[in-house]
């Protein structure tokens, strides 16, 4: 009784999703149906000619400097010690940290202090802890 049971929802199921797929199928165009449109359109002029299509940002304006005189700018102020060192660059020279007035032996002897007066926040519960 159980696997007549089962076989009878075993068909139902199969013909429900056959009409599922059939009326899918009828819905959305073929392969060739869409090559046709497509290749009625182009005889009818009505495709966007390639790379003429719309963009999504205006191209950079051309520099008004060659290259020869971008590189001498930057060689004359690397002499003068105007270049920023690699991953230090910041919008404003205010930004940059202050030099700490501590020796790395006085930093290491203040933060034992801290850590025996329990004064030191866990790991993973500062500020910049992330969110869980």
């Amino acid at each position: 009784m159980k696997n007549a049971l089962t076989l009878v929802a075993a068909v139902a199921a199969a013909m429900f999703a056959q009409g599922a797929l059939a009326q899918d199928a009828a819905s959305s165009p073929t392969r060739a149906d869409v090559k046709a449109e497509t290749k009625a359109a182009g005889k009818a002029g009505k495709l966007t000619p390639a790379g003429e299509g719309p963009t999504a940002a205006a191209p950079a304006a051309s520099s008004t400097k060659t290259r020869a005189e971008r590189k001498a700018e930057t060689k004359a102020a690397a002499k003068e010690g105007q270049l920023t060192p690699a991953g230090e660059g910041s919008a404003k020279s205010s930004d940059k940290p202050t030099k700490s007035t501590m020796t790395r032996a006085e930093r290491k002897a203040a933060t034992k202090a801290d850590a025996k007066a329990g004064k030191l926040t866990p790991a993973g519960e500062g500020q910049d802890a992330p969110k869980k």
